[in-house]
């Protein structure tokens, strides 16, 4: 989704580099139309990509920024039972009867999700993360 805001050239409302105008005057009134309207094609993009559960959390938020802390919130900080999860998940995967290459796909997903749950100080940790990638 960041790849995909910033080529349409509006990751700045997310990011918050973009605010809604202040202290408008007359003429600025286009100005707060097309920033509404960039909000809200970003929040309608959020709520396409994500499964409905999550979708129905965000419709309390009215600002792109705003619905992208809850994700990062949601999705980055630590969570010890998601992290039980998946460890779990880990441990539990088989290859059974799915190639060598949908094996792995499942895999790494799941190493990948594990690794969004990491502290930034685990994240700063070179070797922690050279070990990790092994």
């Amino acid at each position: 989704m960041r790849n995909f805001l910033k080529g349409k050239k509006m990751w700045g409302y997310v990011s918050g580099a973009y605010m809604i105008p202040k202290n408008i005057e007359e003429g600025d009134v286009v100005l707060i139309d097309t920033w509404e309207a960039n909000n809200a094609k970003i929040i309608t993009w959020i709520n396409n990509s994500v499964e409905h559960s999550i979708g129905t959390q965000l419709a309390k938020y009215e600002t792109a920024k705003e619905v992208w802390d809850h994700l990062q919130r949601l999705f980055m900080k630590s969570n010890f039972a998601k992290q039980y999860q998946l460890e779990n998940d880990i441990q539990a995967l088989y290859q059974k009867n799915i190639s060598i290459q949908e094996f792995y796909s499942a895999m790494a997903n799941l190493w990948d999700q594990l690794a969004l749950t990491e502290s930034a100080e685990l994240k700063a940790c070179g070797a922690y993360i050279e070990r990790r990638e092994q």
